[in-house]
């Protein structure tokens, strides 16, 4: 069972890490393996913006490093220096075709939180309809 609130908790962790010079918008997420390991990241900006990358791909690329391919949840919060109040932060569509590389889109669920106790379920398939993925490449 997932635990869709320690996710979101995570997240704001992760968030904590940020590293925004530029925009200030601060990103956190928290993805949860099938082995059970929750890998956090955050943005990180750089000047020449295009090496910029996002909590999302941050929190895939740790877990990949680390040998993990298979994953069930992801939660991810973001706001402008640490705002209060916040509207729900959504993947870019480069985190979104990641997701689509690792993920069943069918099974997989995102969270996108305002604060630890106001978040939204999603499935992959819902925020990424007619994705591409591997199985494109066959035909």
């Amino acid at each position: 069972m997932i635990d869709a609130k320690l996710l979101v908790e995570k997240a704001y962790e992760a968030q904590k890490f940020a590293y925004t010079p530029y925009s200030g918008f601060n990103v956190g997420a928290a993805l949860l393996g099938t082995n059970g390991k929750i890998y956090l990241g955050c943005n990180i900006e750089n000047a020449a913006f295009s090496p910029t990358n996002c909590a999302e791909r941050t929190a895939f690329f740790k877990a990949i490093s680390e040998g993990q391919r298979e994953f069930l949840a992801i939660a991810i919060v973001g706001n402008k220096d640490d705002a209060e109040n916040t509207e729900y932060c959504a993947p870019c569509g480069v985190c979104r075709q990641v997701l689509a590389e690792f993920c069943d889109p069918k099974t997989f669920k995102i969270y996108l939180a305002k604060n630890k106790d106001d978040f939204k379920e999603y499935l992959l398939e819902e925020l990424l309809p007619l994705g591409f993925t591997s199985k494109d490449l066959d035909r």
